[in-house]
């Protein structure tokens, strides 16, 4: 009796463990082992959205229901002095604690044209310092920046994280205590569907706070003979227009001069393509002249007599005749 009832107490709490955890409510133990997943996890995205509904707006970011906000920023900016602009940046990436993420250098410097992209990752706490000593590194043109919060979105992250591991814990929980081969293969296969959201999710998690830990900063350098001003008049920026143009257009005849140099072989050979042409048909002309076509006979004169009151006749009644 002691070894039923404890059975019987067993089985109750596991059918109490699967109906509170959504599952379907059949008479076999295989239906019984059938997890729901689509419930518990709709209650935990709408208790992260609830919480993030609460969340109050500036909140500090000391505590985990801070706002998680991410930073980024592109500054290009240029220099006459390309090695001393590269060196201080250098400098603001170590004495902030960022670290270089990509890096592209071209460019010669015997002809002034050297440029740089870089992406710097900035620890959040430092990012505006960093931007200000970046900034002293040349002439900066332009300064973009941009703050997405994505506090919603990662508290929603957290409660799909917790709910999964919530549902792992109970799915070991009904393997150990699975009592048939096909009741451990199905929780199994579950378990297996759990932990693969639990690896994407906590995937993304990751990655969303390397994104708010450290803010992206895009910064393009490049070297110039004279810096662009800024904040000229109308004179000034007519006058740099009309030397923009002039060099346009000299660099325009350049490249075709280069372009034709360039090409001189395959213009020789459509030279010498065109010089054989002209000659063979000139030779073929020689050989084969044209054959005068006959002229056709003239056509006969039509002479006609001019009838009575036209204007011949007049005439040739108005003529005198001759006396003898």
């Amino acid at each position: 009796m002691k070894r039923r009832f404890s059975r019987l107490a067993a089985a109750l709490l596991a059918a109490a463990l699967l109906v509170g955890c959504g599952a379907s409510s059949g008479g076999s133990a295989s239906a019984t082992a059938t997890y729901d997943m689509n419930g518990e996890a709709a209650m935990a995205q709408e208790a992260g959205g609830a919480e993030s509904a609460l969340l109050p707006e500036g909140t500090d970011a000391t505590s985990e229901t801070a706002q998680k906000i991410i930073y980024r920023a592109d500054m290009e900016m240029e220099s006459t002095d390309f090695d001393a602009a590269r060196d201080t940046l250098m400098a603001a990436v170590e004495a902030n604690g960022a670290w270089m993420e990509y890096r592209h250098l071209s460019g010669s410097a015997e002809n002034q044209d050297r440029y740089a992209n870089y992406t710097v990752r900035v620890p959040a706490d430092n990012y505006s310092a960093f931007l200000s000593q970046a900034g002293e590194a040349g002439s900066v043109l332009s300064l973009n920046e941009s703050a997405e919060n994505v506090t919603s979105s990662y508290i929603d992250l957290q409660a799909r994280i917790t709910s999964l591991e919530n549902q792992r814990d109970r799915l070991n929980e009904l393997a150990a205590t699975a009592e048939t081969t096909a009741d451990l293969l199905e929780i199994e296969n579950q378990l297996s569907n759990v932990q693969y959201q639990l690896e994407s999710y906590t995937q993304q998690m990751r990655a969303l706070d390397g994104q708010i830990t450290y803010s992206t900063v895009d910064i393009y350098l490049s070297e110039v003979a004279t810096l662009t001003p800024t904040g000229t008049t109308f004179g000034a920026r007519l006058a740099e227009a009309f030397t923009g143009g002039w060099h346009g257009f000299v660099a325009f005849v350049q490249g075709i001069v280069l372009a034709l140099v360039y090409l001189w072989p395959l213009l020789i050979v459509a030279v010498a393509v065109v010089v054989l042409i002209r000659v063979l048909a000139r030779r073929h002309r020689a050989r084969h002249p044209r054959q005068a076509r006959p002229m056709p006979p003239p056509a006969p004169a039509q002479y006609t007599v001019p009838g009575p009151g036209t204007d011949a006749a007049e005439k040739k009644e108005e003529e005198p005749k001759p006396k003898y």
